[in-house]
């Protein structure tokens, strides 16, 4: 009996072991799932001398150790960062090793780099890994494999003293075939990770390897486990769906290790909660070969449910494979019935048009310094995204993980996938290097692991490419994929080239402001207006069109979010900003900054998304981004920051009403109207809901700034059918009944959705004002006696006469900053807008927020920024700018000071020239001379008249 009992036991302890979940049937036929988790403590060295192959550390024990899943910086391995960190990225800007600037940073023990976010640890090339594990006599005569789902990124596998292969995905898990030695008894797996760029080279700016998102990690995430099956098994499962016939085409891979014939039965199950039950299929098959493909048609009833941004209803195909006579094994893939294509210039979704809002997932996850493999990560991120509107997330130069694709399935969110690549700046694709030939095996590995996700929708090969015969390589891959694989669209790359074989374009020419653009950009050199698209742009091109990394917009460092950085990655780049603010004693105004900033980038984004839903026949966007990317010398471009969370300047719900599925759009001629004109625009609607919205009266007013309806009235009751560009009518509203100079809100509500814009009207005609305030634009004797005799002096200087040490060399303009000045090498605008204090008396009759609004474009266009501390120390001004966080300064448009005897404001801003063709420099002017006429003008600080007169080139 206790012999009985002992047996009993070592059976239990060993079932519990190996993790058999699925019991036995009453034909006592075996589920076979047997799994040994490998995830805890492992043993582990580094081996930066490269010595363990030579010196066979595989045979032997490794001294160290590690907890896995995770990487080495996860468990503070690696070596401190220095001024010799060999990273794995550009770096265009390389100031920081040599200016004096920074020489505090590079000190021992205080280093801190600028360029993206700094790891504690770092360290790149060999590691190894290793773990004693003990198989089970039952796992004896089964096909055992190795399952590591994420690695970073050569990978080499020892069982005991025998090399198993190397395998090197950046996109998939890597997955070895371990059966020939894993025999029952204890077994010692040593794996080694390598994360240097070696035979083949992606590019060191790929977000799948580098430093300025994720990091070039060291390491394994994700499941990691032994997993044991039958000889004979299912290797891949692919699924097409056939809506139009209402059925899913099935291919299912078997692989056979017995070296013999075997009889076989597969049964096949589609469900899904939602749907009527489907009936199950059953196909005898006889395995002749090692490797079996079998097709078979499922049919899915006479009304599937169709997958899509609003109904993301998807189904588990149960795949069983009995082999006789006692075993079988089960596979339940997720897909959907839907269908994303396109007709003419624009995208389908199940036939319907749609368009694609969406954004970069760039890997920056500062908490780990990889990607999250579990799917409460992406639910959480891809809620955030539906909030703000979106529909869609490019994967820049990597692919997620498993989890991302299935919380992409359950919430309707569109991906585009890359392979790993940015081959650029040091990497080149098409010119017969190794990378030519990864990129085909790393695009058929994502496809066999992703391929079945409703959700995987777009593919190319990756970013911006760079190579000789690039053109005729991504022609190539672009044509070997839609031979091969219709169930998504395929293109070149991210960016360009633009080939007529491609399923869709992506190109940055639909965008307000491009690279190089500077001040002649749409926002930065043209009037503001919404009566412009991108028509003239696509009207060539056959297929649909995607704009490549829209917006750019920067925004000012939250330094609140240096708490939030308590994982591996390090805000050490807003220390250093937020030491040089403090350093020009504006410390205080760090949060006004943030705020200011916020709002002049929350009104570019919006310029740039609402042109795009505009252009009749457009086929997307893609924001760069929604989130702030940490690298590339920290470019400040999200209205959310990397946690994926807001700043506090905007919600979901507001960005939203001018970036969503249904937006009401409203072509304005211009912004600035005088009380003489007659306010008339255009409206129209970007509709791509889930259906034709029907007996529809568009609703508009027109608010002052105490929120008090001035005009209303409604347009044409209409159908709205699903596109964009479609005309609801024309508001036309006289305005001489606003006498005051007032900020408007225009709001046009469509069904439900509403949105919105400022427009700013000024009276025509202007009271006369005090004729003895004396306005120059230079300062001559005349000037200086006024002065000297307590008479008040406006001084407008005209564009171009600012010395540049004073802060005439400040290239300034209305947009904020476009990525950051590190990697555009300054690229004007250097500055973030305005900052001022609506109440100010001189302000009052010009009215404006805290921040910039379209109002100050022709301000920002027609001036230079004054460096205040050239002027005086501790200089308040009227109206200030908001610098580069990188340099800081104070600067200021607008400032009184005393000057002689007599009193003075100073405008950077040219008020004088062309002034009838500018009704906001003309009603500023007003605004100050008024204010200089008033008790109120009483400025509190003196200023030499000799720096004043400095000032001057």
């Amino acid at each position: 009996m206790r012999k009985l009992i002992l047996l009993l036991l070592i059976a239990f302890l060993q079932l519990t072991l190996i993790n058999v979940v699925k019991g036995q049937s009453k034909k006592k036929s075996v589920v076979i799932d047997y799994k040994i988790d490998l995830a805890g403590k492992w043993a582990f060295q580094i081996d930066s001398l490269d010595q363990g192959i030579t010196q066979k550390w595989y045979a032997n024990s490794l001294a160290g150790n590690i907890t896995l899943p995770g990487s080495m910086t996860t468990n503070g391995l690696g070596s401190d960062i220095t001024i010799n960190t060999p990273w794995t990225g550009s770096i265009e800007d390389s100031t920081w090793f040599q200016s004096p600037a920074y020489a505090q940073y590079r000190k021992p023990g205080n280093i801190k780099v600028p360029f993206w976010l700094q790891p504690a640890k770092y360290y790149k090339g060999a590691a190894w890994y290793q773990k004693t594990v003990t198989i089970p006599t039952t796992w004896s005569k089964k096909h055992v494999e190795l399952y590591i789902e994420r690695s970073h990124w050569e990978t080499t596998v020892w069982v005991d003293d025998k090399q198993i292969g190397m395998q090197n995905s950046l996109s998939t898990a890597q997955v070895f075939d371990l059966s020939n030695e894993l025999s029952p008894g204890n077994h010692q797996i040593t794996i080694r990770v390598d994360n240097r760029v070696k035979e083949f080279n992606v590019g060191q700016n790929s977000h799948s390897i580098s430093d300025h998102t994720q990091t070039n990690w060291n390491g394994m995430i994700g499941q990691l486990f032994l997993k044991a099956k039958p000889l004979v098994y299912i290797d891949d499962i692919q699924l097409y769906p056939d809506i139009k016939n209402k059925l899913v085409k099935a291919h299912v891979q078997i692989i056979n290790h017995t070296g013999k014939t075997v009889s076989t039965t597969i049964n096949l199950l589609a469900t899904c909660a939602k749907a009527p039950a489907l009936r199950p299929m059953a196909k005898a098959i006889a395995v002749t070969k090692d490797t079996v493909v079998i097709e078979i048609t499922y049919p899915m009833g006479e009304k599937p449910l169709l997958w899509s941004e609003f109904t993301p209803d998807v189904y588990k195909m149960q795949v069983q494979l009995v082999t006789a006579p006692n075993e079988k094994e089960e596979r339940s893939v997720t897909f959907g019935m839907r269908s994303f294509s396109s007709r003419g210039t624009q995208f389908t979704i199940n036939g319907k048009p749609t368009f694609l809002r969406g954004t970069l997932e760039c890997a920056a996850y500062p908490k780990t310094g990889f990607p999250p493999t579990d799917l409460q990560s992406w639910v959480r991120i891809l809620t955030v995204c539906k909030s703000y509107g979106l529909n869609h997330l490019r994967f820049h130069s990597w692919c997620p993980p498993d989890a991302a694709f299935e919380a992409a399935d359950r919430l309707g969110f569109y991906f585009q996938i890359e392979c790993a690549s940015w081959a650029n700046q040091g990497a080149s694709i098409g010119d017969g290097n190794p990378l030519d030939q990864y990129i085909y095996d790393e695009s058929n590995r994502i496809v066999k692991v992703y391929g079945n996700h409703p959700s995987f929708c777009m593919m190319n090969y990756g970013n911006e490419p760079n190579g000789k015969n690039l053109v005729k390589y991504l022609t190539d891959f672009v044509s070997y994929w839609k031979q091969k694989d219709p169930r998504r669209l395929y293109s070149t790359g991210s960016g360009w080239p633009i080939i007529n074989s491609s399923d869709y374009n992506s190109t940055p020419d639909p965008r307000i402001q491009g690279w190089g653009q500077g001040l002649k950009s749409i926002i930065n050199g043209q009037a503001p207006r919404t009566d412009y698209d991108w028509t003239g742009i696509i009207k060539n091109w056959q297929h649909p069109t995607v704009s490549h990394e829209i917006g750019q917009w920067c925004v000012y460092p939250d330094f609140k979010e240096i708490s939030q950085y308590d994982g591996v990655l390090k805000a050490r780049n807003f220390e250093i900003f937020h030491d040089q603010l403090k350093k020009n004693g504006l410390e205080n105004l760090a949060e006004d900054f943030l705020f200011a900033s916020g709002k002049l980038q929350v009104l570019c984004y919006k310029a740039d998304i609402e042109a795009a839903l505009r252009t009749p026949g457009f086929g997307g966007f893609q924001l760069l981004g929604l989130n702030d990317f940490p690298g590339q010398g920290t470019a400040l471009v999200g209205v959310l920051n990397p946690f994926w969370r807001d700043k506090g300047y905007i919600t979901g719900k507001e960005y939203s009403q001018f970036c969503n599925a249904v937006v009401p759009l409203a072509r304005l001629p211009k912004m600035i109207y005088l009380n003489n004109e007659t306010f008339t625009v255009p409206v129209e609607v970007a509709q791509f809901g889930q259906r034709v919205l029907n007996h529809v009266t568009p609703q508009w007013s027109i608010k002052n700034d105490a929120g008090n309806v001035l005009f209303k009235g409604g347009l044409a009751t209409t159908i709205i059918p699903l596109g964009n560009n479609i005309k609801l009518g024309v508001i036309k509203q006289t305005l001489n009944s606003i006498t005051k100079p007032s900020k408007l809100t225009l709001t046009v509500s469509v069904a439900g959705y509403e949105n919105s814009w400022e427009i700013f009207v000024y009276p025509a005609v202007l009271s006369k004002v005090n004729q003895n305030i004396m306005v120059v634009n230079t300062i001559d004797n005349k000037v200086v006696e006024t002065l000297n005799k307590g008479g008040n002096v406006l001084l407008t200087l005209k564009k171009g006469a600012l010395k540049g040490s004073k802060g005439g060399n400040i290239a300034i303009g209305f947009s904020s900053i476009f990525w950051n000045t590190a990697w555009t090498h300054s690229q004007p605008p250097v500055t973030l807008g305005i900052l001022c204090d609506p109440k100010h008396p001189a302000l009052k009759e010009f009215p404006t927020q805290r921040y910039s609004n379209w109002q100050w474009w022709d301000a920002m266009s027609h001036s230079s920024a004054i460096r205040l501390d050239s002027v005086a120390t501790g200089l308040q001004p009227i109206v200030r700018v908001i610098d580069d966080w990188v340099t800081a300064q104070s600067l200021g448009l607008v400032f009184e000071c005393r000057a002689g005897n007599g009193k003075l404001i100073i405008s950077g801003i040219d008020l004088l020239s062309d002034a009838d063709k500018r009704p906001e420099a003309k009603q500023l002017l007003y605004s100050l001379i008024s204010y200089m006429d008033s008790a109120d003008f009483n400025p509190k600080q003196t200023v030499d008249l000799g720096k004043i007169i400095d000032l001057y080139r």
